[in-house]
């Protein structure tokens, strides 16, 4: 459960199941972020990726509710994938929200580093005539439609806009998400840049959806100092940004990875399914609801629900590692006057 539902005991299962009182869950999220920066982190402000994104957004708005304007800085980190409105729509935030902001061109540095050549030397393996002019994205299937394994697929577009589908042998696969995660860690290494020259901490910016089911980079996206909404459900984030004022046009924005250069949206990429639809189907899992009634509330059978499900533990098993701290032989403890 999350803060205080707003919803009757006694009612059906439904989207309402997740409705809060946004002002006092903003005030605790609020409290928290003060005594986790000023206490627990000692330091003086924050340092977000600003995307342009409802969660990067309602992160930020928080944080400027916690620690004030002065203290909340933002990063937009383009590169020559992204999409021009993501850059647009992040300095819309920051000026609503007042808040200092620089931008950081990764592109050279990813270029730099082989990030383009790599993933195009990978998607070649099975589109040899494959350029720099054309387009790509890596899309899964839909969980409603697939039995079995949900194999990724690579899509390319041709610049005069033919487009291929190819099913993706595992090297070929891994190869091409080894090159984009070099994208979020770059990010990520430039905001800890500014966050080290301000003393500021690093605000990760997953929701409960993204951080249940693995979907972040380790030491990229999912590097943080803390994370503010990891407890949110994503139409709750969706709810919130409104009770915070955030600007309509953020919050009319369909959730996107922003990492391929063919548009491409995060069900398409990762989940399989619209994101109210899978918020239910974790909610309903998280509190043993029945298939039934999370059918019911979600226009799906309970045969499909249970196919969601399946998802949903592959997904928690194939990236548990992804929340693991660097293993040890055996524990290190600290003194307690530094743990103090």
């Amino acid at each position: 459960m999350v803060g205080n539902t707003m919803s009757k005991p006694n009612e059906p299962f439904s989207s309402e199941t997740l409705r809060l009182d946004y002002a006092a869950e903003a005030d605790r999220i609020v409290a928290a972020i003060r005594e986790q920066i000023t206490k627990r982190l000692r330091k003086r402000g924050v340092v977000l990726g600003l995307s342009g994104g409802i969660d990067s957004s309602v992160t930020a708005a928080l944080c400027v509710k916690a620690l004030g304007p002065k203290r909340v800085f933002a990063v937009f980190m383009p590169e020559k994938d992204s999409e021009d409105e993501s850059l647009n729509l992040g300095r819309v935030v920051a000026d609503h929200l007042g808040i200092e902001s620089v931008v950081e061109d990764i592109g050279p540095t990813l270029a730099a580093a082989g990030c383009y050549q790599r993933r195009d030397d990978f998607i070649r393996k099975l589109v040899p005539e494959y350029a720099a002019d054309w387009g790509c994205k890596v899309v899964l299937p839909n969980v409603l439609e697939n039995e079995g394994y949900n194999l990724s697929r690579l899509v390319v577009e041709a610049p005069d806009g033919t487009r291929q589908d190819h099913r993706m042998p595992l090297d070929v696969y891994l190869g091409v998400i080894a090159a984009t995660n070099m994208k979020q860690r770059t990010r990520k290494q430039v905001e800890y840049y500014h966050a080290d020259r301000l003393n500021y901490a690093v605000a990760g910016t997953p929701n409960r959806l993204e951080y249940d089911q693995g979907f972040f980079v380790k030491n990229g996206d999912g590097a943080a100092d803390f994370k503010p909404i990891a407890h949110l459900y994503k139409t709750q984030v969706y709810a919130m940004a409104e009770a915070l004022g955030i600007p309509a046009e953020i919050r009319s924005r369909p959730p996107t990875t922003d990492t391929f250069s063919l548009a491409q949206s995060q069900e398409e990429f990762y989940f399989s399914l619209p994101y109210d639809r899978m918020d239910l189907c974790l909610y309903g899992l998280n509190n043993s609801i029945p298939a039934a009634e999370v059918a019911a509330a979600t226009g799906l059978t309970p045969e499909q629900v249970e196919r969601v499900w399946v998802d949903i533990a592959a997904k928690r098993k194939a990236t548990r590692y992804l929340h693991e701290a660097p293993l040890l032989v055996e524990p290190v403890a600290l003194s307690q006057d530094a743990a103090d």
